[in-house]
């Protein structure tokens, strides 16, 4: 998989438009304009497709970053960051309505990184194993030839 692909398919995952991934490149201070960019997505085999480099990539990841978690400083919610690029997107001509996308709640506490997962729900309990029942012999002591005659 190429960094072109990646980009390609984060793009869509995230539901990102060309002028969305400049400004996120800008977050880190790297600067390329939109056709520069559109190079990125086309086919191998068109005259005008260019290879992404490591340092672009790196740079698009650090930004994405920073604009779906925030700074230190200014959190985010990545969450709502997400719900406001799928409200952004415009609704297809003759489709029915599209259902909103909803954050779940999270609690604050729980989504800090930074301390260790603290035991919230007690463990169900285990059903303990049960061995089978023993299987029930119909016919014993029987000796089976497989239809040949052996003379012992």
């Amino acid at each position: 998989m190429t960094n072109n692909d990646i980009l390609k398919k984060l793009r869509v995952a995230l539901m990102l438009r060309d002028d969305q991934i400049v400004d996120i490149l800008e977050l880190v201070d790297f600067r390329i304009s939109k056709s520069e960019l559109s190079a990125f997505f086309r086919a191998e085999d068109h005259p005008n497709y260019v290879e992404c480099g490591d340092q672009i990539l790196r740079n698009f990841l650090n930004g994405l970053v920073i604009h779906l978690r925030g700074t230190k400083e200014n959190p985010k919610n990545p969450n709502e960051v997400l719900a406001k690029h799928k409200a952004q997107i415009p609704a297809k001509e003759g489709a029915s309505e599209r259902k909103e996308f909803k954050a779940k709640p999270i609690d604050q506490e729980k989504a800090r990184g930074d301390q260790s997962p603290a035991k919230t729900k007690p463990s169900a309990k285990k059903k303990p194993f049960k061995k089978p029942a023993p299987k029930v012999q119909v016919v014993e002591k029987v000796k089976f030839n497989f239809g040949k005659n052996k003379k012992s």
